[in-house]
């Protein structure tokens, strides 16, 4: 079966840079290699083609032989079996793979990392929430050894470079046909290992710790807010720097009070004598009791609005309201004297007809309507 051409494999024109060559190559060849294609030959021998191409168009004499006498030109020049990529292809690969299939390009990665953010769930009342206070907590976490200060390795000891890798962190494999970097089975790419570790840590560097922390909650918080604490949370290896705290605000339910935002809403019965006759009545704040007027002939469910009597927003901003909605409440537990006389009363009000029940009666008088208009 004849070759096809170079330039056709790489889909590239015959006057490409060797930018555009290079480009093309990796992107087939990510496109095409056996990682991303397992146990499958036609995608393995598609990959092949295409090294065997950049093999050639790569090197100025190789290519200059190609362009002037086609694959006869280059037959010969470097093998294309298992071992014809070693000294060519092999850094090729590095280069283009490196990030891709085991990382890094020979580049080590650095063993000081920064410590894990950790979260604490705090429940606050809403009375704590609105007017916040200073409180501590207990948080376990991971702190340096204060024996080695991080270093894992004992007092009066040091680290040393890792043998395997020479303290690249990472090693290259011959897998087949082609080479790939892998992580240093011995060191777990950090460079170094520890041949007498610390005593305390074990090697580890940190150790577990339960702290316990000051913090400040500020007045206004609600349920989903996060108070940031810097610093407090795990410490990094290595003597990296430490992760973060947040400590994560839920409020919990209360027995009057429904919060929204800086709003406050809480619901208030009152009998059908002070509905209709008007009065006033006691409402709870959280500054204590206050005085509210409500005016004859107060319907169930009507909102009465106090202002500057709800929650100052944590972030700044106006003072909410509390919002009263009243419930006329039905007596219960009549004795027969109070039937007689609610009996008395109600004859007292039909007599009125819709004077003093006009929801009612417009409410029948449409129900009628909608049964005449079916008929």
């Amino acid at each position: 079966m004849s070759k096809r051409d170079y330039y056709e494999v790489l889909g590239v024109e015959r006057d490409a840079s060797d930018r555009d060559i290079k480009k093309a190559f990796r992107r087939m060849a990510m496109k095409y290699h056996p990682d991303r294609n397992p146990d499958d030959k036609e995608m393995e021998d598609k990959f092949k083609e295409v090294n065997e191409a950049y093999e050639v168009l790569s090197d100025s004499q190789k290519k200059a032989a190609y362009d002037q006498f086609g694959h006869a030109g280059v037959e010969g020049q470097g093998g294309h079996g298992p071992g014809g990529f070693e000294g060519g292809f092999g850094d090729i690969f590095g280069d283009v793979f490196g990030d891709i299939f085991g990382g890094g390009g020979g580049r080590r990665r650095s063993s000081v990392q920064r410590g894990t953010d950790l979260r604490y769930n705090l429940e606050l009342s809403l009375e704590e929430a609105v007017r916040g206070f200073d409180t501590t907590i207990k948080v376990p976490t991971l702190v340096n050894c204060e024996t080695c200060h991080g270093s894992g390795a004992k007092p009066g000891t040091q680290p040393r470079v890792c043998g395997t890798c020479g303290g690249a962190g990472q090693v290259r494999m011959q897998q087949g046909f082609f080479s790939v970097q892998q992580t240093c089975p011995a060191c777990r790419g950090e460079g170094k290992v520890i041949s007498d570790p610390c005593s305390d840590c074990h090697g580890h560097g940190r150790k577990e710790k339960t702290k316990t922390l000051s913090v400040k909650i500020p007045a206004g918080v609600d349920t989903g807010d996060r108070i940031r604490l810097s610093g407090e949370g795990e410490a990094g290896t290595h003597g990296g720097p430490a992760g973060d705290l947040y400590v994560q605000v839920h409020v919990r339910e209360h027995p009057i009070f429904e919060r929204d935002g800086k709003h406050l809403y809480c619901e208030v019965p009152i009998s059908f004598i002070d509905a209709a006759l008007g009065g006033e009545l006691e409402v709870p704040t959280l500054d204590g009791r206050v005085k509210l007027k409500v005016p004859a002939e107060t319907q169930t469910g009507k909102l009465f609005r106090l202002r500057g009597k709800g929650i100052a927003p944590v972030r700044g901003g106006s003072t909410g309201d509390l919002l009263v909605r009243v419930v006329v409440e039905t007596p219960v537990k009549l004795s027969n004297r109070q039937k007689e006389l609610l009996k008395e009363f109600q004859q007292e009000m039909e007599q009125g007809n819709r004077t003093h029940s006009p929801k009612k009666h417009g409410f029948f008088d449409s129900v009628k309507k909608f049964f005449e208009d079916m008929t």
